[in-house]
Protein backbone atom coordinates (compact mmCIF):
# COMPACT_ATOMS: atom_id res chain seq x y z
CA UNK A 1 0.00 0.00 0.00
CA UNK A 2 1.13 3.79 -0.91
CA UNK A 3 0.11 6.38 1.44
CA UNK A 4 0.95 10.09 0.11
CA UNK A 5 -0.32 13.59 2.04
CA UNK A 6 -1.58 15.35 -0.54
CA UNK A 7 -1.49 19.28 0.26
CA UNK A 8 -3.68 21.74 -1.35
CA UNK A 9 -4.77 25.30 -1.34
CA UNK A 10 -8.51 25.95 -2.77
CA UNK A 11 -10.26 28.79 -4.87
CA UNK A 12 -11.72 30.97 -2.04
CA UNK A 13 -14.84 30.20 -0.36
CA UNK A 14 -14.52 26.30 -2.02
CA UNK A 15 -13.05 25.07 1.31
CA UNK A 16 -15.56 22.86 3.13
CA UNK A 17 -17.11 22.05 -0.58
CA UNK A 18 -13.90 20.86 -2.07
CA UNK A 19 -12.99 19.21 1.20
CA UNK A 20 -16.48 16.97 0.85
CA UNK A 21 -15.50 16.22 -2.78
CA UNK A 22 -12.22 14.93 -1.85
CA UNK A 23 -13.85 12.65 1.06
CA UNK A 24 -15.83 11.30 -1.65
CA UNK A 25 -13.24 9.66 -3.68
CA UNK A 26 -11.79 5.98 -3.85
CA UNK A 27 -8.55 6.24 -2.37
CA UNK A 28 -8.58 9.58 -0.58
CA UNK A 29 -9.32 8.35 3.24
CA UNK A 30 -9.29 11.56 5.40
CA UNK A 31 -9.04 15.27 4.24
CA UNK A 32 -8.40 17.53 7.02
CA UNK A 33 -8.53 21.55 6.94
CA UNK A 34 -5.52 22.96 8.05
CA UNK A 35 -3.73 25.93 8.98
CA UNK A 36 -0.65 27.41 7.33
CA UNK A 37 0.46 27.78 3.75
CA UNK A 38 -2.06 25.02 2.72
CA UNK A 39 -5.91 24.89 3.37
CA UNK A 40 -6.46 21.26 3.27
CA UNK A 41 -4.77 18.09 3.97
CA UNK A 42 -5.58 14.95 2.14
CA UNK A 43 -4.35 11.38 2.55
CA UNK A 44 -4.57 9.35 -0.19
CA UNK A 45 -3.87 5.59 0.99
CA UNK A 46 -4.06 3.38 -2.64
CA UNK A 47 -2.71 0.28 -3.98
CA UNK A 48 0.61 1.32 -5.45
CA UNK A 49 2.35 4.14 -7.46
CA UNK A 50 0.30 3.92 -10.44
CA UNK A 51 -3.45 4.18 -8.52
CA UNK A 52 -1.45 7.06 -6.98
CA UNK A 53 -0.77 8.57 -9.84
CA UNK A 54 -4.15 8.23 -11.84
CA UNK A 55 -5.66 9.94 -8.22
CA UNK A 56 -3.18 13.15 -8.49
CA UNK A 57 -2.70 13.60 -12.10
CA UNK A 58 -5.89 13.00 -13.45
CA UNK A 59 -8.81 12.75 -11.14
CA UNK A 60 -7.45 15.94 -9.04
CA UNK A 61 -6.11 17.26 -11.90
CA UNK A 62 -9.63 17.89 -13.27
CA UNK A 63 -11.30 19.50 -9.86
CA UNK A 64 -11.70 23.79 -10.57
CA UNK A 65 -11.59 24.42 -7.12
CA UNK A 66 -7.91 23.41 -6.70
CA UNK A 67 -5.45 26.28 -6.89
CA UNK A 68 -2.26 24.47 -5.96
CA UNK A 69 -1.29 20.94 -4.93
CA UNK A 70 1.79 19.19 -3.46
CA UNK A 71 1.97 15.55 -2.82
CA UNK A 72 4.33 13.81 -0.68
CA UNK A 73 5.14 10.60 -0.37
CA UNK A 74 5.50 8.59 2.89
CA UNK A 75 8.29 6.48 3.20
CA UNK A 76 7.76 4.56 6.35
CA UNK A 77 5.00 5.14 9.20
CA UNK A 78 5.81 5.41 12.81
CA UNK A 79 2.91 4.81 15.01
CA UNK A 80 1.55 2.70 18.00
CA UNK A 81 -1.31 1.69 15.61
CA UNK A 82 -1.53 -1.38 13.02
CA UNK A 83 -2.24 1.00 10.30
CA UNK A 84 -1.91 -1.80 7.45
CA UNK A 85 -4.50 -3.58 9.24
CA UNK A 86 -6.89 -1.04 9.74
CA UNK A 87 -6.99 0.36 6.25
CA UNK A 88 -6.39 -3.03 4.29
CA UNK A 89 -10.08 -4.15 5.11
CA UNK A 90 -11.91 -4.69 1.81
CA UNK A 91 -8.77 -4.12 -0.62
CA UNK A 92 -7.13 -7.03 -3.07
Amino acid sequence: MVTAFILLRARRGSIKSLAENLASRQGITEVYSVSGNFDLIAIARVKDNDALADLVTTELADIDDITHSETMLAFRAFSHHDLQSMFSIGQS
